[in-house]
């Protein structure tokens, strides 16, 4: 066999491998499974590391860091491969300050948390938000909303439910209670009592989806096969609002977001009420600004918001969308490209795409579950 044969050959064995996908796409969900040596360099390096990416054929994949030591490689000094992953590393730190964040009245400072872990305050802010996809701040106001909320849920004064949060004045709080809440917090402490939302059902090729509107935009848009269901869903999502059934305007509205489903070249520009927690609105506004017809993973749009180490946690905000199509997580795949699970199904989501990719026939109807 001539060099360039087995150079290809040795190439195509990479690219076929799986573990050549995590190695491409730095997925740092792959630390500590695997370990891949560069011939050209003789060292060794993690799934993620930044260096610069090798040629497929010039790669060989190991379990163990002593296993590619025993071939004759040695540790990358940027990525350090010898060491325990970063998640094993300071795993027990970062939930150290998480534990200091939940039981402090007031936000602690990044220095105060960085010393309470023996940290410098920038190595600690940047292992924190690579592990939980939060900076220390972020993570604080979500645990003080959390708090906030369950005070009101008990019942008792709104003020007093603010200072027992952990907020400074009654004043800061009443300036962010519209996005922490979503609704007035009278409203909130009773259960979204005296909250009015219209919705309506309609039919599409995807089957049924139902269309809900508060005062502030769209706030659901459910997609399957028993209308019934999607309706008792709303109800779970909003206990003791007031679900009024779409008027002739409504229908009009539920029709924009059908036509929407069935040409997505036609955009869909509608306000929209978005309620989540701080990392699940960074993730969903980065899934916004997917351009239809393309798709990226999971691990990409953990890198786009800025905390490569979060892919489990972005997953997991796609699964608690409420805005189908509206908040494209359709468009996120694994990392190989399949299609994973969605929430509406994984059928409705190859249907999807391939609509906004131009492959499927305008009006094909998919089979019902």
């Amino acid at each position: 066999m001539n060099m360039l044969a087995k150079k290809a050959q040795l190439r195509a064995a990479t690219v076929s491998d799986p573990r050549w996908a995590d190695v491409v796409a730095r997925n740092a969900e792959a630390d500590g499974k695997f370990y891949f040596g560069v011939k050209t360099t003789g060292v060794y390096c993690r799934p993620a590391c930044a260096a610069r990416s090798a040629q497929p054929e010039n790669v060989i994949f190991y379990v163990t860091p002593e296993e590619a030591e025993r071939a004759g490689f040695r540790p990358c000094k940027r990525c350090q491969p010898d060491r325990a992953p970063l998640v094993e590393q300071y795993a027990d730190k970062v939930t150290h300050a998480c534990r200091v964040i939940e039981e402090c009245e007031a936000i602690p400072s990044l220095e105060e948390l960085a010393k309470k872990v023996g940290m410098s305050a920038y190595h600690f802010h940047r292992v924190f938000k690579h592990l939980t996809g939060l900076t220390p701040r972020q993570y604080a106001a979500a645990q003080r909303e959390k708090r906030m909320r369950n005070q009101l849920r008990r019942g008792g004064s709104v003020t007093g439910a603010i200072f027992d949060a952990g907020y400074s004045s009654s004043s800061r709080f009443y300036e962010q209670s519209d996005k922490v809440l979503g609704m007035v917090p009278s409203h909130y402490r009773a259960g979204g009592v005296n909250t009015e939302i219209g919705f309506a059902i309609g039919e599409c090729s995807l089957g049924s989806i139902l269309v809900a509107q508060s005062d502030r935009g769209i706030c659901a848009l459910l997609l399957g096969s028993d209308p019934g269901k999607l309706a008792r869903d709303l109800q779970d999502s909003f206990p003791r609002a007031t679900l009024i059934g779409g008027d002739a305007d409504f229908e009009e509205l539920v029709a924009t977001v059908i036509g929407f489903i069935e040409a997505p070249g036609i955009g869909l520009n509608l306000p929209l009420d978005v309620r989540g927690t701080a990392f699940q609105q960074r993730v969903w506004h980065a899934l916004r600004e997917i351009p239809p017809g393309q798709t990226e993973s999971y691990a990409d749009v953990a890198k786009r918001i800025g905390a490569p180490g979060s892919v489990r946690a972005v997953g997991q905000a796609c699964a608690a969308n409420k805005l189908a199509v509206a908040i494209p997580c359709h468009r996120v795949v694994r990392i190989d490209g399949a299609l994973a699970g969605y929430r509406w199904g994984v059928e409705r989501k190859r249907v999807l795409l391939e609509k906004e990719s131009g492959s499927r026939p305008e009006g094909e109807v998919r089979s019902r579950e």
